[in-house]
């Protein structure tokens, strides 16, 4: 019986073993997968604050917990079994997928641009596309859904790259390692943004607190204020009141750069799209021109190449931007409208 009891307990120990080494191969290759789609996370992280500007502070938390579920549902229920069964049943799909992907990119971020210089253009556009009327959970929800379908397309280049970068293993191991990423990336992009749109509240608690170590150390309100009160609280309420004035201005900045990056991240898919079918002629373009723009920065090299490739992917997405947008409101627009339209003429009919 002892035997038997020690021969099992090895057999425990070696199973054992083999799981942790596998559960530290998931981690590795985690890790470096998502290293890979970093540029991708980081386009995210930016393009995600512009959605709850403008909304009350109330709001803020359950929108950005909303794109963030959306996010989860997208990467775990579509994304994650979509990129296995396309890697084994159809892998000359997913570049076609990520290029229209790209190109809705494109449509989004240059869409934002024609709003900011022709506004009234863009209420136009606006309601050709049959926009909702515009009371505040319409709003909410219209913002919301935007959200995850840029996000959607994000999750998909981030799901792909990740996966492209998988050595060859198990379907199971392969999967573990894309849910790993895709919950990782979710908590560390909307953790960020939750952290950035609540950074005001923070700081008005701050400007407000006369008391900042006595609150810290939770003595009470009739405790008198300790000295170390007198002294920090003037930095505190000046940080409070910094971080009031700056939060504003840092999430219009974030606006700006979320269009940039859904624009720059959208024609980047197309023209590595475009590459991989045979026409590399743009890319090689981009990739000669930063070449040299490096090498005439030599110290700073890597961050001027990479200045140089993303503004000429912005150019190109802004570009093809532009074409698509007149698409949509001649041709898109009318045929939703008709295929609509014929929808309800038919259960009127009925």
């Amino acid at each position: 019986m002892s035997i038997g009891l020690l021969a099992l307990l090895d057999d425990v120990a070696a199973l054992a073993k083999v799981a942790a080494a596998s559960l530290d191969d998931i981690g590795a290759q985690a890790a470096k997968a998502g290293v890979k789609a970093a540029g991708v996370v980081i386009d995210d992280a930016a393009v995600t604050p512009r959605y709850v500007v403008g909304f009350a502070a109330s709001r803020e938390l359950p929108i950005v917990g909303k794109i963030a579920l959306g996010s989860l549902r997208n990467k775990l229920i579509y994304l994650l079994p979509a990129a296995l069964i396309l890697s084994f049943v159809a892998p000359w799909a997913i570049t076609p997928l990520l290029v229209i992907g790209g190109a809705y990119l494109c449509y989004e971020g240059s869409e934002k641009v024609f709003e900011a210089l022709f506004p009234r253009g863009a209420h136009e556009h606006e309601a050709a596309m049959g926009a909702a009327s515009q009371n505040a959970q319409n709003v909410e929800d219209e913002k919301v859904s935007g959200a995850i379908k840029t996000d959607f397309i994000l999750s998909a280049e981030i799901m792909a790259i990740t996966l492209a970068n998988l050595p060859g293993g198990s379907t199971w191991m392969q999967a573990l390692v894309l849910a790993v990423v895709g919950i990782g990336i979710t908590a560390l992009v909307y953790g960020g943004v939750a952290v950035i749109v609540k950074a005001d509240d923070a700081g008005v608690a701050l400007a407000r607190n006369d008391r900042p170590v006595s609150n810290l150390l939770r003595r009470g309100v009739a405790s008198a204020p300790l000295h170390a009160d007198r002294l920090l609280a003037p930095l505190t309420k000046g940080f409070g009141r910094g971080l009031v004035k700056a939060m504003p201005v840092l999430l219009k900045i974030l606006a700006i750069v979320g269009t940039a990056a859904m624009i720059w991240v959208g024609g980047g898919i197309i023209i590595h799209g475009l590459e991989g079918y045979g026409f590399a002629g743009l890319a090689h373009f981009i990739h000669n021109i930063a070449a040299a723009a490096g090498h005439a920065v030599p110290s700073i090299s890597g961050l001027v190449e990479w200045l140089v490739s993303a503004t000429a992917a912005g150019l190109f997405g802004l570009i093809l931007g532009a074409i698509v947008i007149p698409f949509t409101h001649y041709v898109a627009a009318p045929l939703v409208r008709s295929v609509r339209g014929g929808g309800k003429a038919e259960k009127h009919t009925a």
